[in-house]
């Protein structure tokens, strides 16, 4: 056995790995009706969602994964669990025609859209045509990043990037404030419920 299969197939082993305990998680996830155990569950899939993505070498979107979905996400679902019970709700199984229906109609919408998209790997397809061939022939020779995505996120699209991370940061500040974290005031609120 070749050097190259061996790799290969210790990379099949970790990605096969990596997408059953992402089934795995998800399955606990819909089985849990703790509410603190669905938020760290959510924190462990976004965290192997992470790994997957970095063994796919797309490490600028791993570290977002990791930053938002393991991190900023999982600290506000917990303050957002301060305020509601521990335990789901019972509810009584039902069916709703009108989600059905929705969500078919939707599917429908997306495969109909599928279909006038290019072949996978086709390299006339305007992703490849374009914009991207340019991305391809002019990374290794203005910027030495060896990632072409990360280069074209850190340097031709640094502007944007940062402010997508600022959009971010707002959204995050936004919801400490309207939860009311660090106020006096709604520290005061809450020994006066205590005291009556």
């Amino acid at each position: 056995m070749t050097e190259g299969h061996s790799t290969l197939s210790a990379m099949v082993f970790v990605d096969l790995s990596l997408l059953t305990m992402l089934f795995l998680v998800a399955i606990a996830m819909l089985r849990s009706r703790h509410l603190f155990a669905v938020v760290m569950l959510s924190g462990i899939y976004s965290l192997l969602s992470a790994a997957f993505f970095v063994s796919l070498d797309a490490v600028d979107v791993a570290f977002t994964e990791a930053a938002v979905g393991a991190g900023i996400s999982t600290v506000l679902m917990l303050a957002g669990m301060l305020l509601t019970s521990r335990r789901e709700k019972p509810v009584m199984p039902g069916r709703a025609p009108i989600a059905m229906a929705v969500v078919f109609i939707t599917g429908a919408a997306l495969i109909y859209a599928t279909i006038d998209m290019p072949a996978f790997g086709d390299a006339n397809a305007p992703a490849n045509a374009y914009v991207g061939k340019q991305y391809v022939e002019r990374t290794p020779n203005e910027i030495a990043v060896p990632n072409i995505v990360t280069a074209v996120l850190a340097s031709y699209r640094g502007f944007d990037t940062l402010g997508e991370v600022l959009v971010v940061f707002t959204a995050g500040l936004a919801v400490i404030l309207l939860l009311g974290f660090g106020s006096a005031r709604g520290g005061r609120e809450v020994s006066d419920q205590e005291d009556e």
